[in-house]
């Protein structure tokens, strides 16, 4: 069975078991149809994309093109950077479908220029000698036993961190529900070029970076949408033996990294000025109790002079929840600055300035276009960073405030 869902809206009833319905729980939100004991309605929330639990499948449809998905979340890890649209293929029904004939084409074009080969360290005990002779170690686990001898060699292999994301992403998208016959055979031949290449499983929060150069650049494409699927692929063991795999991708998380990595590039600023809510934490109340940390604010050395958050949610009334502007104002309260700014994707909600009451606090509230052309996009990003800089000049000295 297939359930069709769209970004922050709700399903029509339908059956299910005990075991998927608990399953699905974990991704989506689940409520039974009154006077009925085995249906159910289903609504997303930020999450888009597609999951498969058993022998169902969830199809999540994002508000925004499937290019436009995919071009923020690759540009939020980094990716794609110079490329005014990253996804020139055409309109599919789902991410999935979309991603899967994307990164083959990407790989044959990569692998038709030669597969890329690298120089590892290996260390081995062998009974005949390569590279040189861990001496240490040979003393310490083979103490007066010549052979096998300890030794450590440079092997020239295509057993390389580009290859393994290339095939890991590959396996990731093979264990899950691609109809088109031509990505499932691309996936295969893309497992079968990389045959003597290990399988790594990599964390979905720690996916390791390449550095390019005039050797390996006709690899940036395919190591980058390998890098965009691993981070958002995922295979879990879920209750009751019922296993759900899927490729979702949290759109208020693409959003704030999005944002915040280019508010830092268009106002020219390092990673240590303009950090990201991993790399700040400040207290509100005296006892430090609790902790802040905004999406992303601007330094001055060990001096706050900005805030702000970016908010990728569902508003009622297009109207300013409440609850962020009492989170933007406990922001401006605890780096004791004139006030925040709060940056919503486009549509969600409008643009408006709060002069805060007995507190002398100005809180802000921009709205980010994200459909459009690519440039359309980049003049509503300098807009925000202009606001962002109109903040930061009334930004006052202040005490050094807790940064990591």
């Amino acid at each position: 069975m297939q359930i069709d869902l769209c970004e922050h809206e709700t399903s029509q009833p339908h059956q299910l078991s005990i075991a998927d319905r608990d399953t699905l729980a974990e991704f989506v939100d689940i409520r039974p149809v009154a006077g009925e004991t085995d249906r159910y309605t289903l609504r997303s929330g930020s999450t888009v994309g597609a999951l498969a639990v058993g022998d169902l499948s969830v199809l999540i449809h994002p508000k925004l093109d499937i290019s436009r998905v995919l071009y923020l979340a690759s540009y939020a890890m980094g990716a794609f950077k110079d490329r005014k649209e990253p996804f020139p293929f055409k309109e599919e029904d789902t991410l999935l479908e979309a991603l899967a004939p994307a990164f083959v084409r990407a790989a044959d074009r990569a692998f038709g220029r030669g597969l890329l080969h690298g120089y590892q360290t290996r260390e081995e005990a062998l009974y005949t000698v390569r590279g040189r002779i861990a001496f240490a170690e040979q003393i310490r686990r083979r103490f007066d036993i010549p052979l096998p001898a300890e030794v450590r060699y440079d092997e020239f292999t295509d057993d390389i961190e580009a290859n393994r994301l290339v095939k890991a992403a590959a396996s990731l998208l093979g264990g899950l529900r691609i109809e088109h016959a031509a990505s499932r055979d691309g996936l295969r031949r893309i497992d079968a070029t990389l045959a003597n290449v290990s399988l790594v499983r990599y964390p979905s929060s720690d996916i390791p970076e390449v550095m390019f150069d005039r050797l390996n650049e006709h690899y940036r494409e395919v190591v980058a949408l390998a890098r965009l699927i691993l981070r958002h692929a995922s295979f879990e063991a879920v209750r009751g033996g019922v296993r759900a795999s899927g490729f979702l991708i949290d759109m208020n998380v693409v959003f704030q990294e999005f944002v915040t990595r280019r508010l830092r590039e268009t106002l020219g600023l390092s990673d240590h000025e303009f950090r990201s809510d991993k790399n700040v934490r400040e207290p509100l109340d005296k006892a430090n109790r609790v902790q802040l940390e905004p999406d992303f604010s601007w330094w001055d050395g060990q001096r706050c002079m900005f805030v702000g958050d970016a908010k990728y949610k569902n508003v009622e009334g297009k109207s300013t929840p409440v609850s962020d502007l009492y989170q933007a104002l406990a922001y401006a309260t605890a780096f004791n600055l004139p006030g925040a700014l709060l940056a919503y994707a486009e549509g969600e909600a409008e643009s408006r300035v709060y002069d805060v009451r007995h507190a002398d606090k100005r809180l802000e509230v921009a709205s980010v276009k994200l459909s459009g052309s690519i440039p359309d996009v980049d003049a509503s990003i300098r807009e925000l960073a202009q606001r962002a800089r109109g903040l930061r000049v009334d930004a006052p000295r202040k005490r050094p405030a807790s940064a990591a």
